[in-house]
């Protein structure tokens, strides 16, 4: 038996300067963390006393005797990418600690999760590397999903990072050197809520794709906010330099998305806004799912208290992206 462990992630800045409509032209960046939330995917050979040939566990119990009578779209089609024996019966669950479709990462985290754990099914192993292109690779071009490239880079790798997509297609990765007390500055600062509702990204995301050539001068703008968060985090700048940052990467995230904000999601910023939180960022191409503030400790309280309606989430960041945390090739 094999369980994987692959993290979610929260972005920064440079969201939508990942897709590949854009980067490929234009190049792009991303300044990103995983967080200690997880995306658990069990795989095993099922044992030969069962009258069905494989069970999938995700939010519903399949139980079938062929690949393409699965369900679950990624599961399905990823056995196939994999060149699995589909004689050969296989159980796959997953469990995850916040829900899909909520911006936050989960179906990359859960793609990335899956190939490492059928990886490592195989007895083999792979690189970090290979296994977010593996991903990326799978998403775009096989499940053909309108998605960017950050999100299976960030949770296979871990940690605080920055990621640079060059017109080449080549992705290149800079773990962020920072103290660990201004690392602590920082995470001090975030409150992460969730606003329920989750939706599908890839929907969102094309229409943002779809113009974004109409968008090129608040794209440039979101790239160049990368680096200059970098340069506070790893200066003496006040750490309250990043919310306002964050703020202005919100007002441009909303010119590139449009309608994909709603009153909720326009209302919840308002009310962090008024109670003290320095700026913000939704989580996702759009809609509603996970959003969190930036906000000085003395204020967070109160920001609290102005999105009681919404579930509050603590977490803290994480450094080990996505890995096979336990391995028995008995069971």
């Amino acid at each position: 038996m094999i369980i994987s462990r692959t993290p979610f992630r929260l972005s920064f800045f440079g969201g939508g300067t990942d897709y590949p409509a854009w980067y490929l032209k234009e190049g792009g960046a991303v300044l990103s963390t995983s967080i200690n939330k997880y995306c658990y995917i069990t795989a095993r050979y099922l044992p030969p006393f069962f009258n069905v040939r494989h069970r999938i566990v995700w939010s519903h119990i399949e139980t079938v005797n062929h690949f393409n009578e699965i369900l679950h779209p990624a599961v399905r089609e990823g056995l196939a990418y994999m060149n699995f024996d589909p004689m050969k019966g296989l159980e796959i669950h997953h469990q995850g600690d916040l829900p899909a479709r909520s911006g936050i990462g989960s179906s990359s985290s859960f793609s990335v999760g899956l190939f490492h754990a059928l990886t490592a099914l195989r007895g083999q192993m792979i690189g970090k590397k290979e296994l977010a292109q593996k991903a990326i690779d799978f998403e775009q071009k096989i499940l053909k999903e309108t998605v960017g490239s950050q999100d299976q880079m960030a949770v296979t790798y871990g940690g605080l990072n920055r990621f640079t997509f060059q017109i080449s297609g080549e992705i290149q990765r800079e773990p962020i050197s920072i103290t660990d007390d201004r690392r602590d500055e920082l995470q001090s600062r975030l409150l992460l809520f969730y606003l329920g509702s989750s939706r599908m990204s890839s929907d969102h995301a094309a229409k943002i794709v779809a113009n974004v050539d109409k968008k090129a001068e608040q794209l440039r703008r979101m790239r160049s906010m990368v680096d200059e968060a970098v340069k506070i985090l790893q200066s003496n700048a006040p750490i309250d330099e990043f919310g306002k940052l964050l703020n202005e990467a919100w007002q441009r995230k909303k010119e590139v998305s449009g309608a994909n904000f709603n009153n909720e999601v326009d209302q919840a910023y308002t009310a962090a806004r008024d109670a003290g939180a320095l700026g913000g960022k939704l989580m996702g191409a759009g809609g509603t799912g996970f959003m969190y503030f930036f906000v000085p400790p003395e204020k967070q309280p109160k920001v609290i208290q102005a999105l009681h309606r919404y579930l509050y989430v603590p977490f803290r960041f994480e450094q080990d992206g996505s890995a096979v945390i336990h391995y028995d090739a008995n069971t």
